[in-house]
């Protein structure tokens, strides 16, 4: 263990319960929002309160987590930790596009595909030490993106399939492939899934400041340093969230269409 970091040390505790008294201050503006829900009869105070709740408690456990897998040196616990965060991400995912058939495997392997590709080039080319303090918050990072994106990819093919199912059909009787007969809703889904990630890097820094420099801003790093992370962040994000998204779109296919390249109507029977 790190010296100052020994959970059998009562300093640590109480270290641990000082620095919780600012984030319990800031429960007022939770407070407000729940006081601003019932004066505005909304029903959402128990929806706001079991959110935050929630966050409480899972933050609180992943702090600990870390603070254990940080003293570490084994590798074994990045690559655990980092498959936890992608069979998560791909079970949320999967759950956006639930009438995909095998959807959350398929949002599973496509996000591991596109997270892992774009951490094994930065860690090659020495941009991050192949170290947890690094490589956890950062996996996260990516991995979170990649989910949003293969959510939103896969639901928006399955739909457009649906709608322009006639359109798709008449391209398989001409002779096209699957890929072919859906390359135009494919690219429609693509663009609509990656745009929100495309609009935050032409837009960072002059609407807000991104997490990643803020914090380190906050933390004491100088405004230089921090936005050579956040250009490094920018570049990731982008990069897993368009192989993962693209993955996605090819492993989507053999569930839309049988075997005789026509398409699998029980997929697009429900809402």
């Amino acid at each position: 263990m790190m010296v100052g970091m020994d959970p059998y040390d009562a300093s640590f505790w109480m270290d641990f319960l000082r620095g919780m008294l600012k984030p319990v201050a800031a429960l007022a503006v939770v407070l407000m929002a729940v006081a601003l829900s019932f004066t505005q009869k909304l029903k959402l105070e128990g929806e706001i309160v079991y959110a935050i709740a929630r966050a409480f408690l899972q933050l609180s456990i992943i702090g600990f987590v870390l603070q254990f897998i940080f003293t570490q040196k084994n590798a074994v616990w990045i690559i655990l930790a980092y498959l936890f965060m992608v069979s998560v991400a791909g079970y949320t995912a999967g759950q956006r596009a639930k009438h995909v058939p095998r959807g959350k495997y398929i949002a599973g392997i496509s996000i591991l595909a596109g997270t892992a590709v774009t951490m094994l080039l930065l860690v090659v080319l020495n941009v991050f030490p192949f170290t947890p303090r690094y490589i956890i918050p950062v996996a996260g990072m990516m991995v979170g993106n990649a989910m949003t994106v293969t959510g939103v990819t896969m639901k928006k093919l399955r739909e457009d399939v649906k709608v322009q199912k006639n359109l798709v059909e008449t391209a398989l009787a001409l002779g096209a492939t699957p890929r072919q007969a859906t390359y135009q809703q494919v690219k429609r889904s693509l663009v609509i899934a990656l745009s929100p990630v495309i609009d935050n890097a032409k837009t960072v820094g002059l609407i807000s400041l991104p997490g990643a420099m803020t914090g380190l801003i906050m933390g004491g790093a100088s405004p230089l340093e921090a936005i050579q992370l956040q250009i490094v962040v920018m570049n990731m994000l982008i990069g897993a969230s368009t192989v993962s998204s693209i993955s996605s779109t090819y492993l989507c296919w053999p569930a839309f269409f049988t075997k005789a390249y026509q398409l699998e109507y029980k997929v697009f029977a429900t809402d």
